[in-house]
């Protein structure tokens, strides 16, 4: 019989998070391992189309003691140069590559971690195996022709790996806008159904509009501070795109570059995809949070008396008088959906009661509902940044004190 190892902490996932915990741990002298079933950054590498770039600019990329150098302050990452700033921030630290957890379960005095390279006995495990493991597709994907492909971000690379004709885009967040207009400009027609967005202008008063939410201390705002939580933490990515001419992407955009607007898709039925009427009222609303948002910038700008460019407003949503509420999916008009429905998680692998019937982990601000179990890199985890990059240092500082408290009290009274 092989003897487990033993080791105080096991981070599970090596993207920034999990880096970002394990920087903290050695900080605090507390010995751990990072286990990934990849690659350092292995999302970053394997499940990004070809040509996305970060939504945030490369001043506000920064990690614990590691921050962007480069010659280009506000341009946006490319995917290949995100991978090569976590890989740089990864040298040194203890990470296993090519070891998949398929099971963590609780012991007596803590957690025994199985991996397809052995098992592990740990005080403590932190969770960074990211928020977006697996596409979040409808149920009513199951109704759609077989004549039609479906795919989700995850197997999408670029406008070539889809067969010809035109393509229904269902989602209008940060990736369904990326999409729809990449497949427009590419010549082919594009339909967006549109549900619940938030947009947002790329520049404002003369800066990036993250430039403002990280100035005007929306970032930071911290997680038992917002109104409704459980909304805050399944909202929508914004609808940005890191383009060098730094340019806007809303549904406007998508508008003149011919894109067809339609509702949120509600169900398939006999080959037809049917559409929610309820466009116009969401469009509204996105205008809505987007003028109050905008108008808590101008109050902060006011205030600190900051060098900006005068206040704008900008242009509201264009909405067709009508739009379609069906789209016949059998007459080949549409040979491809691309479901850029979100992501969720995969817990399949924990074996401990702290998930929801919704495929949440149940946790406060990182620390789960479980002694010695915590969790970094979920959305609005502790502040409203928290799943961004720039977002993790102050996350992970907290949760490995949060951390490292535990384990003292468990060594006293040992």
């Amino acid at each position: 019989m092989v003897t487990p190892e033993h080791i105080t902490t096991v981070v599970i996932g090596a993207g920034h998070a999990g880096l970002a915990a394990s920087h903290f741990l050695s900080a605090r002298a507390i010995d751990h391992v990072v286990l990934e079933r990849g690659e350092v950054a292995n999302s970053w590498r394997r499940e990004r189309w070809d040509s996305l770039r970060l939504l945030t600019p490369n001043w506000q990329s920064r990690l614990p003691g590691h921050h962007y150098g480069g010659p280009d302050p506000d341009g946006y990452m490319t995917m290949g140069e995100v991978v090569e700033f976590i890989d740089h921030f990864a040298t040194g630290m203890p990470v296993r590559t090519g070891t998949t957890v398929t099971s963590v379960r609780r012991t007596d005095d803590g957690y025994q971690v199985t991996t397809d390279a052995g098992e592990i006995r740990c005080r403590t495990v932190v969770i960074a195996s990211g928020a977006c493991n697996l596409p979040a597709v409808p149920a009513l994907r199951q109704a759609i022709p077989d004549t039609v492909e479906q795919i989700t971000p995850f197997d999408y690379r670029g406008p070539s790996s889809l067969p010809d004709g035109g393509v229904l885009v269902v989602g209008a967040s940060a990736t369904g806008v990326q999409l729809a207009a990449e497949l427009a400009r590419s010549g082919r027609p594009v339909t967006i159904s549109t549900g619940e967005h938030v947009r947002l202008p790329r520049l404002y008063r003369g800066r990036d509009v993250l430039w403002w939410m990280d100035a005007a201390g929306v970032w930071d705002q911290r997680y038992d501070q917002v109104p409704d939580l459980t909304r805050a933490r399944r909202l929508a990515s914004p609808q940005l795109a890191g383009t060098p001419d730094r340019t806007t992407l809303d549904i406007n955009a998508l508008t003149d570059l011919g894109v067809e607007l339609v509702g949120r898709s509600a169900a398939v039925r006999d080959g037809e995809m049917l559409f929610s009427g309820g466009l116009r009222a969401v469009i509204s609303l996105a205008d809505l949070k987007m003028e109050r948002l905008l108008n808590t910038f101008d109050e902060w700008a006011a205030a600190s008396g900051a060098d900006v460019k005068p206040s704008e407003r900008f242009e509201p949503t264009r909405v067709p008088k009508s739009t379609r509420l069906r789209l016949d999916l059998r007459g080949g008009e549409i040979r491809t959906v691309v479901w850029a429905t979100g992501f969720r998680p995969d817990y399949s692998w924990l074996d401990v009661p702290v998930v929801d019937e919704k495929g949440h982990l149940n946790h406060d601000g990182g620390v789960v509902e479980s002694p010695g179990l915590y969790a970094l890199g979920l959305p609005v985890l502790r502040r409203r940044k928290s799943t961004f990059i720039h977002g993790i240092e102050d996350d992970a500082r907290e949760v490995i004190d949060h951390l490292a408290v535990y384990v003292g009290a468990h060594a006293a009274s040992e």
